[in-house]
């Protein structure tokens, strides 16, 4: 349940714990911070930054510390002018998440992601196990899910990462708010499955951080770097190198029943990425796990804990 006195704090109050860092190539990391104690770290989607966790930051913030970063190119925190494939990547932002770690001396975090955040989180997990008490995660692509997202009659819901690719993206989505709020509101609208989870300032919120000038053509750079579902899956079958050994840290696995994008039969197979996890399929939830099912996500963390 949301602490009643945050539940119509606009992003910008300070009554978040809004902090930045440096990461150690010196470019600016945005971040909410609430609490103390056990450290968990919330990595957003797209579209989304910190602010897709605003109804379990209060709640977890009352009994952990609970950091929530905007990745890199995201919300608050830096655009370099990096090579897309070097500087934002899976390999890049878990990077930057380590940094963001260090910088604010936290111990072994559950790490919580969902949709880019999931993928992020798992390369963490990946590149420095010892960091990483235990994940939570949101329908995360594995290596079944991913050759299913190549599937011809997948394509009508995996068009947007191929064309997100193209400077046409930004042109036409990304012109102006208006444009923002049309592109936005379409993924919003198809991909949530409790509606009543995103109220409309909580949404004009969101339009107004992709609205900087800027912001959503930076966004875009997961997608151009590679890291997407589509690019990742077609990169795996043009050069098979087997997959990875699965992931032995405790996962907490959550999967929204009426996700258009991922459908639930796609966790068949999670195994083979994660080792030691236990899924949780859940009724009316579409894609945005971490403000359509809330107390789903908290109880996962404390499992955790």
């Amino acid at each position: 349940m949301v602490h009643d006195a945050f539940l119509d704090l606009p992003p910008s109050d300070p009554a978040w714990g809004h902090g930045l860092c440096s990461d150690r190539q010196g470019h600016r990391v945005h971040y909410v911070r609430r609490g103390g104690g056990a450290p968990v770290v919330l990595l957003h989607g797209w579209p989304g930054l910190w602010y897709d966790y605003r109804r379990i930051i209060p709640t977890l913030g009352a009994e952990v510390n609970v950091v929530a970063p905007d990745l890199r190119g995201f919300g608050a925190s830096d655009s370099p002018g990096l090579a897309a494939e070097t500087g934002y990547g899976r390999q890049a932002q878990a990077g930057v998440v380590l940094d963001l770690m260090d910088a604010l001396e936290l111990g072994p975090a559950v790490v919580v992601g969902y949709d880019v955040g999931s993928a992020v989180a798992q390369a963490l997990a990946r590149a420095a196990p010892e960091r990483v008490r235990g994940l939570v995660l949101g329908a995360p692509m594995h290596p079944g899910s991913g050759a299913r997202a190549l599937l011809p009659e997948r394509s009508h819901e995996f068009w947007y990462q191929d064309f997100h690719r193209l400077p046409l993206a930004v042109a036409l989505a990304g012109r102006d708010r208006a444009a923002v709020e049309t592109y936005l509101g379409h993924f919003y609208r198809h991909w949530t499955g409790r509606p009543e989870s995103v109220r409309r300032s909580e949404f004009e919120a969101v339009v107004d951080a992709y609205a900087v000038p800027g912001a959503f053509d930076s966004s875009l750079n997961w997608y151009r770097s590679g890291a997407g579902t589509l690019e990742t899956a077609r990169q795996a079958v043009a050069a098979p190198a087997g997959d990875p050994p699965p992931l032995s840290h405790p996962a907490e696995v959550l999967w929204g029943e009426l996700d258009p994008l991922f459908p639930p039969a796609w966790a068949e197979g999670l195994e083979r990425s994660l080792a030691d996890h236990r899924l949780r399929i859940l009724p009316g939830v579409g894609h945005f796990i971490p403000f359509e099912a809330p107390d789903a996500v908290v109880e996962a963390v404390r499992a955790l804990l």
